[in-house]
């Protein structure tokens, strides 16, 4: 009698959701929680991390839960917001590639794609998947919550930047995500903990803070993940929740087609919006592909209860757009 073969995983497509986990190993909730058909992937914090065998064997136990293996990702640009740090390269915040460039354009292309590969060599190693980098925010000298994190006020600077760090990254099989769209540069407030609103209009946003995400979808810009600001003469939603914003003009306009993620609902910014639920629905209603709940696990857990998105056909290869490849292998 011939052998019978088990798949050892369950077979799940990959749904529209990244959230986080408490610890620095699952538990027997995240387990269950990630086997969720809504789940996607995971984002890491700095509480996920001990040192970099830990968090290997950390990513290597969530890719084990089923397949196609879930995504991991984390916010490791540099500078402050860095989430690992013992055992990896102390990478600058993005503003000492600006100060750079303005001495010599070509040195700070040729560090910005060394950066690239290192954050990608080094996520990689531990089974992270891509970093929600580079920032394309300008740096009006404004905002409290971007500052340093942006390359240059010059747009032309940002995209030549960015596109090198960009560059990097791919050349060690990593995807990139540009944030945050349309643009966080302008404003004072911190979306964290306001919900603060910029009162340019579409010719001022057009001619400036746009202009690296059309350079940066022009150079194959993999993902984007939208901004919860309102630009009140332009469109009273939240952009990230905006058809405005995420269809006619990130879509149409630009003509992005990778993925477009949210940034973490949790944020004040989105309170606005309803419970988590309700803030899902208007961010995929209006365009986005992958929402990020992150750091509230009840609301989590009623999300996944009562939330029924409607199937997107194109997610599975979104998804698998932004999985990391072996190096010089992106497609």
């Amino acid at each position: 009698m011939p052998r019978r073969t088990h798949s050892p995983l369950p077979a799940l497509s990959l749904g529209p959701i990244m959230t986080s986990i408490e610890g620095t190993e699952l538990s027997a909730e995240d387990r269950e929680v990630l086997r969720h058909p809504l789940i996607g992937g995971v984002i890491y914090f700095a509480r996920n991390f001990v040192d970099r065998a830990q968090l290997a064997a950390l990513s290597a136990s969530i890719k084990a839960l089923r397949e196609p293996a879930l995504l991991i990702a984390v916010d490791q640009e540099g500078g402050r917001v860095q989430r690992f740090r013992e055992g990896f390269t102390e990478i600058p915040p993005m503003r000492s590639l600006g100060d750079l460039w303005s001495v010599h354009p070509p040195s700070a292309r040729a560090r910005a794609f060394e950066l690239g590969l290192v954050i990608a060599r080094e996520l990689g190693d531990v089974g992270v998947d891509f970093s929600f980098a580079p920032v394309l925010d300008l740096d009006y000298g404004e905002s409290t919550v971007i500052g340093h994190r942006a390359f240059h006020r010059d747009p032309i600077a940002v995209a030549a930047l960015a596109t090198a760090l960009v560059q990097g990254l791919r050349a060690e099989g990593m995807a990139s995500v540009g944030k945050h769209f349309p643009g966080h540069g302008f404003v004072a407030g911190d979306t964290h903990w306001e919900r603060p609103t910029d009162a340019r209009s579409l010719e001022q946003i057009m001619a400036a803070d746009l202009v690296p995400f059309r350079e940066l979808i022009g150079a194959g810009l993999d993902g984007i993940m939208a901004a919860h600001l309102i630009f009140p003469n332009i469109d009273a939603q939240l952009a990230g929740f905006s058809p405005f914003w995420l269809q006619q003009v990130l879509r149409n306009q630009l003509h992005f087609r990778g993925v477009i993620f949210t940034d973490d609902l949790g944020m004040v910014a989105a309170h606005a919006a309803g419970d988590l639920v309700a803030r899902a629905e208007a961010a995929h209603d209006g365009g986005a592909d992958i929402v990020l709940p992150c750091n509230d696990r009840p609301g989590l857990i009623d999300l996944l209860d009562r939330w029924k998105p409607t199937p997107e056909s194109t997610l599975a290869r979104k998804w698998e757009r932004m999985r990391r490849r072996m190096p010089g292998h992106r497609e």
